[in-house]
This record gives C-alpha cells, structure tokens and sequence, in this order.
C-alpha cells in the first residue's frame, strides 16, 4: 500500500483492519485502533484469535474467501484486546493477494439476559394489564370507521383509508387476542417483502401526516421470502414508529439483495436486507447495548415493548435485527434469508 492510499484510509471513519495469509494482523487504519481504544502499535502482529471472542469465527470466515476479491460478511462479531471491554460489529471480509482485509461496521450490543426469552414474561405483565383498558377504543374505532364508510361511498380516496383502519382495528385486536390467549403461530408462506412496507409506509404516513418525508428505496428485483405478512408488517411498523417517536424529519425505506451472510450460526446463499433510516435524535448512548430488552425506553411516556417484539419477529423468521445510531442518522437493519430453492 502505498503512502497517499494508507493516509486516505486513515482519514476514513469506517475501522478496517488487515490480516497476513497466517491471521495475524499486519496493518488497520487510525478508525479500527481508536474504536478498540488500542494503539496500533500493540495490534501489530497480533493473532486474530487473540481479539475474536468467539474464536476461530474470524479466522473460518476468512477461511472461506479463498478467491481474489471474494468476500463474506458476517453479523455480531465480538472482539477484545486484553482487559479492555468487548465490541460488537458486523464485518465484510475481503481476500486479498496478501492475506484479508475486513471493514467492519461497529453496533450497540445487549448486555445480559437474551431478550427473546425475556420478551414473553414482561409482554406478559404489561400487556394484560393494558388489553382490557384497549379493547373498548379499538371498538369504538371498529364502529367509527363502519359509520365512515358509510358517508365516503362517493370518495374513493376516503374509502380506501377507512379500509386501512378497519385492517388495523382487526389486526391489533387479533394481536391482544395472541397475548392474550396464545396459539401456535401460523404457518409462513411466501410473500412479496414490499407489500409489507407498503402496507406500513401508509399506515406511517396517515399517523405521520406532512410533519414526515416517508420515502421509497426499493430493489424490484428481489425474490419472496417465507414469512407471515402480518407479523412482518408489526415489527416494521414499530421500526418506523421508533423513527419517528425520535424526531426524523425523514425515513427511509430501502431494500437490498445481500449475498453470503451469516445470520447467527448459519450462512444464507441469498437474503434481503430491510433498512429503516431515519435523520431523527438517534439511539441515546446510554441505552444502547439494553435497547433490544423490554421495558427500556428512551421517552418517558415509551413502554419499551416495540423493539423486543421487532427483535422477536425477526427471530421468528429466522433473521436478525441490528442497529447503527448516531445523532441524525440511525439505521435499523432487518435481514430475512431467503429458500434455498429461491436464492
């Protein structure tokens, strides 16, 4: 490398690091060393088994870009030096004619107990005590929108929005009834992922109304994944509330084809990548590695279920969700697999 491309990528915010044909590193950029709060000098030499926590996960992945420019990326990597405390990130790593090079992409971590198995005892105790309290409004709502369609008949665009409450009257009430009384989940079926967030774009901007830019970054050419549309649509539809629960003047929602990615313990051939950007207040510093468990919120006023539940639904499927924050720009990061036969 030469020294006007090592000043350049010292000038990057992005932490890249890079390993010899052996796993040791024999170089990172000024970002990587400032985000393990290590110098670089100490990291020089050093096994990459040495900073993986959960060893040999790096040096494997490595192991399976054998090819010039092939890459794998992987999801939730940890990595320590010595008595320093443990980071998370996501990471492509990338064979080079001398060894890898990896990029990675730091991100929040829980820190204790996993919340999917936290998640059903304290939906448990907040949502029973709130299920009888919602019944009567989602009620009235039923009867305020059947009264509605009534006097819009000559409105199409009216029709079609008391249509979207009426869905929403039923599908909520469908999930107090779920928490309520539990039933085995439904069985997943194939489905069109825009659907999904076309379905929670005009739900956001009918609750949003001018005050929210919502716009549309879709790749029309992805395949269908196997999912129940309904639980999908919630756990988005809390993504995007969260946005703007944070002040976002804008959201975005984009998807992507990503291929090769290790989704907890398994390597997916093809998945989608769901993101929901927002240029909103971000997730306070403070709460980020407990985001993910119930009943922590950011807002006073926040009951700290709607990312456990997303978190859970993504689970459900198979997926993962992730994060990245920072003041004027988070993104959420649903990643669903896609059938082997589809991919």
């Amino acid at each position: 490398m030469n020294p006007a491309d090592a000043a350049a990528l010292d000038q990057l915010a992005t932490p890249i690091l890079w390993l010899d044909g052996q796993g040791a590193v024999r170089d990172c950029n000024a970002a990587f060393s400032t985000w393990l709060s290590v110098g670089k000098r100490r990291l020089l030499g050093q096994d990459i088994d040495q900073l993986d926590q959960e060893r040999p996960r790096i040096r494997d992945l490595c192991a399976q870009c054998l090819l010039p420019e092939e890459r794998m990326q992987a999801l939730r990597l940890q990595l320590r030096f010595a008595e320093q405390r443990e980071r998370f990130a996501d990471a492509i790593v990338v064979r080079e004619a001398d060894g890898w090079r990896i990029e990675w992409h730091p991100r929040a971590e829980f820190d204790g107990s996993d919340p999917a198995l936290a998640l059903p005892a304290a939906l448990s105790v907040a949502l029973k005590g709130l299920a009888h309290e919602l019944r009567n409004p989602l009620a009235g709502l039923k009867g305020a929108a059947q009264l509605l369609q009534k006097k819009t008949q000559e409105q199409p665009q009216a029709q079609a929005l008391v249509k979207l409450i009426e869905n929403e009257v039923v599908r909520l009430t469908q999930l107090i009834d779920q928490f309520m009384h539990p039933a085995p989940p439904k069985a997943q079926a194939p489905l069109n992922i825009h659907g999904v967030l076309e379905t929670v774009r005009q739900l956001a901007d009918a609750e949003a109304g001018w005050s929210v830019k919502l716009v549309r970054d879709y790749d029309p050419s992805l395949p269908e994944v196997i999912g129940d549309a309904d639980r999908l649509t919630q756990a988005v539809l809390n993504l995007v509330r969260n946005a703007l629960q944070s002040g976002a003047g804008e959201v975005v929602l984009r998807t992507r084809a990503d291929h090769q990615v290790q989704i907890a313990d398994r390597l997916s051939r093809l998945a989608i990548r769901v993101e929901i950007a927002d240029n909103g207040r971000g997730v306070p510093e403070d709460l980020q590695e407990q985001i993910f468990l119930p009943l922590v919120s950011g807002r006073a006023e926040g009951t700290g279920l709607g990312l456990p539940l997303a978190l859970q639904i993504a689970r459900e499927h198979q997926g993962s969700l992730s994060f990245r924050s920072r003041p004027g720009h988070t993104v959420f990061t649903l990643l669903l697999p896609v059938p082997e036969e589809s991919a």
